[in-house]
């Protein structure tokens, strides 16, 4: 087992997390963003973007075979891809928007203020524990290097 796997570990979850408060940020952007995408000619509404993240899915008997042979590589967080979200888009009463239909409606992005919030509070609070988690192993190796003085 090598001495930095748990700053790796720490390192990947931040480049996650930080991911997330990004995507959690552009949804907030476009909260209110009527043309999100041209298809077929049509504009529709910005959609929800979401980060698929998964803990590394390997089975046991393969890390315990590296680390029996001496080492062993720790994947930590790893982040699948930003996917659209496929709930339906919120229809809106406002006859004098440029975009609405012959009845008044205007089709809005499918993005929840309160959603993304607790989200960015989510991802926030995650990042914070792992610069934390990060901290005491730099710590701990700092107090190592001393024991060899």
């Amino acid at each position: 087992m090598g001495i930095f796997n748990a700053l790796n570990s720490s390192a990947s979850a931040l480049t996650a997390q930080r991911l997330k408060m990004d995507v959690v940020s552009s949804n907030m952007a476009n909260a209110e963003t009527t043309r999100g995408t041209r298809v077929n000619g049509k504009w529709i509404p910005y959609q929800r973007k979401m980060v698929v993240a998964e803990a590394s899915n390997r089975p046991f008997a393969s890390f315990y075979e590296q680390a029996t042979a001496g080492a062993i590589n720790h994947e930590g967080v790893v982040v699948r891809g930003i996917v659209n979200d496929r709930t339906p888009f919120k229809r809106v009463y406002n006859p004098t928007h440029p975009d609405a239909n012959e009845q008044g409606y205007v089709l809005m992005p499918n993005v929840d203020p309160l959603k993304e919030m607790i989200d960015l509070m989510s991802a926030s609070r995650s990042y914070e524990a792992n610069v934390t988690a990060l901290n005491a192993s730099k710590a701990m190796y700092a107090k190592a290097l001393e024991i060899g003085r």
